[in-house]
């Protein structure tokens, strides 16, 4: 079936929904809020989606970056926004899974927002600075245990998905390092090649350029299948940890109570972004697995989010993670 234009589909918000939204102009830009820094990994799959969308629509949509708090503070303010479909939340496994076992929320990651799509999926990268004497993932944890509390690994920010795949990695190879929280990937790995720090086990979005670079020691990718865009990155399986597969994801939210087509015409719109070819190839080049066609629906978001709460949330509470 194809799709309607993404102009249409859009447009017909505005003209068929009463309440709120029967008071915004077409004309009125879309918020896409990113709950992390500029430059990070949410921001650059946030302003690839947002491009994509905004060449469809002839329409502004506008990526706020908002950080703090471990995503808290960006999620929070969608919580709050108008149920008019102009403010959105690019939210992922870290904001809307980890962060409610970690933190104290003042809103529901499950009851306070209605999914509009999953976008996409990626691994992390088992990265350290160019000086760290191990050659391979087997040499680096030797080398951690070699050197207990000695060695520095930063994350993006406290319950995170760095954070916890730190957590785990220590669980699972019995070695312990300290944890450096950052307002987001970027600063932290700034850190890491300027020597700061010693490690990072980082999103795809925000490793690729340097892992390709070559301006990292690159390990081993956290996930059962070596990566499409860095093919030469054995899996952990692969590189002497097998199992230790952590893959973190990224979807659209809009707030609690925003019409049921409200939300249909902003799926449709992501959708549309998705097939896009070059949406899709730029996603690919930092390293995201865009979801397959059936899974873009809203009830098929709602499904897999609750499915990873479930999963999750048990093991982060076993693992005593706290905020920091």
């Amino acid at each position: 079936m194809k799709l309607l234009p993404l102009a249409v589909a859009l447009a017909a918000i505005w003209g068929s929904c009463a309440g709120a939204t029967a008071q915004v102009a077409p004309s009125r830009p879309i918020t896409l809020v990113v709950p992390f820094p500029a430059g990070g990994s949410s921001d650059t799959i946030g302003r690839i989606l947002a491009e994509g969308m905004r060449g469809s629509l002839n329409q502004s949509v506008i990526i706020e970056n908002v950080s703090g708090a471990s995503g808290n503070i960006g999620v929070g303010r969608v919580a709050r926004a108008a149920s008019d479909g102009t403010t959105l939340s690019l939210g992922s496994w870290p904001t809307h899974v980890l962060n409610a076992a970690i933190f104290t929320l003042p809103y529901d990651p499950l009851t306070d927002f209605e999914p509009v799509a999953l976008v996409a999926a990626q691994p992390l990268f088992v990265i350290a600075k160019k000086a760290l004497p191990a050659n391979d993932l087997r040499e680096l944890i030797a080398w951690l245990k070699a050197n207990p509390d000695k060695a520095m690994q930063g994350t993006a920010g406290a319950g995170g998905a760095s954070h916890v795949a730190g957590v785990f990695f220590q669980k699972v190879t019995g070695t312990r390092f300290q944890s450096v929280p950052y307002r987001g990937s970027a600063p932290a790995m700034q850190d890491l090649l300027g020597g700061q720090i010693d490690m990072m086990i980082d999103l795809a979005a925000s490793a690729m350029p340097q892992v390709r670079a070559g301006n990292v020691k690159t390990y081993a990718v956290t996930a059962a299948n070596r990566l499409a865009a860095a093919p030469d990155v054995p899996t952990v399986d692969e590189a002497g940890l097998p199992g230790f597969h952590v893959v973190s994801w990224h979807a659209i939210w809009a707030p609690k109570a925003t019409p049921k087509d409200v939300i249909a015409r902003l799926n449709a719109a992501v959708v549309a972004a998705l097939a896009d070819p070059v949406v899709r190839q730029r996603l690919a080049d930092v390293g995201q697995e865009i979801f397959p066609r059936e899974q873009q629906t809203p009830e098929a978001a709602r499904a897999y989010h609750v499915a990873e709460v479930a999963k999750w949330w048990p093991i982060v509470k076993d693992a005593n993670i706290k905020a920091e």
